[in-house]
């Protein structure tokens, strides 16, 4: 599951990503309320989480320019701010959940499990890409057999499968996969890439990763 974190004070945020990886989540970061909805339409997030006091645009005004956009994404407001006035304001500006600064993380985790809850039941269980399945709640990839990815190896196949006729640059696949702020180098690409590669062979796929040189990958359908 993909989540999008806006939050400008940049200690919490890296704070907050770890705590959601180590969930199994995959996070991308924006530090202002601008650029969170430059993010969210580049790519597509399973929940997002917004701190009201941002700079350029606040949380308020994110969550209305996303809903105004049809934008049906459960969204949580995480701030400092308690009163009951700005509670009802996130609500009513179209938040599903409203949490308050300072929190516990079980607590944290326990409203994103609610809100991704709420989410799968109009959303996909599954991606699919020739005798491939790609499994939402499990992170198995099963074709003739069935294999466990790691958190990066599920989200990379997740990207190349909704972008099965696209051929996806490395920097591109680093910016979805790895976000903008991460230390990862290209040839960490390149090892994942491989890595899914021996997993699809392992299990049987009709399928392997093409490589076009100098512009990009894809998955392919094979005999």
């Amino acid at each position: 599951m993909k989540i999008l974190l806006a939050e400008d004070n940049r200690e919490l945020a890296y704070a907050v990503k770890r705590i959601l990886e180590i969930n199994q989540y995959d996070v991308g970061l924006a530090f202002d309320g601008v650029a969170a909805l430059e993010k969210y339409e580049d790519d597509e997030y399973d929940l997002v989480i917004l701190d009201v006091m941002m700079p350029r645009q606040n949380g308020f005004e994110v969550v209305q320019k996303l809903r105004k956009n049809g934008v049906n994404t459960p969204i949580m407001m995480l701030t400092a701010r308690a009163e009951t006035d700005d509670k009802v304001l996130a609500l009513d500006s179209g938040a599903d959940d409203y949490l308050t600064k300072p929190f516990q993380t079980k607590e944290l985790l326990a409203r994103v499990r609610a809100l991704l809850r709420r989410k799968s039941e109009i959303v996909p269980q599954s991606h699919k890409f020739a005798n491939m399945t790609l499994d939402y709640n499990t992170f198995d990839l099963v074709a003739e057999r069935a294999v466990h990815l790691t958190n990066k190896e599920y989200r990379l196949m997740e990207i190349l499968m909704l972008n099965s006729s696209t051929l996806l640059s490395t920097e591109r696949i680093m910016e979805k996969v790895w976000d903008y702020d991460s230390e990862a180098e290209i040839n960490v690409v390149w090892a994942y890439l491989s890595s899914l590669r021996k997993k699809m062979e392992k299990i049987g796929a009709k399928a392997t990763i093409k490589a076009v040189r100098g512009q990009g990958y894809k998955l392919e359908e094979i005999a």
